[in-house]
């Protein structure tokens, strides 16, 4: 790294947006993407979709039991 970095040519908030939602990559363990995957393409629907059902199933356990 250098010692010093110029940034007298840099516009604050340049990537900033109030409100703005990222999505922040998920990585799955190899035999668990293996799984995913397979039911995925066997059901004929995207991972996910196979991944978003999988976890709201596990919320709302978790909720039932809180």
């Amino acid at each position: 790294m250098k010692k010093e970095y110029d940034f007298s040519k840099g516009v604050r908030g340049k990537f900033y947006g109030p409100g703005i939602h990222l999505n922040v990559p998920i990585y799955l363990d190899d035999d668990i993407a293996e799984l995913v995957h397979r039911y995925a393409k066997r059901k004929n629907v995207d991972v996910q979709t196979v991944v978003n059902k999988l976890l709201r199933r596990n919320k709302e356990m978790i909720q039932a039991i809180q």
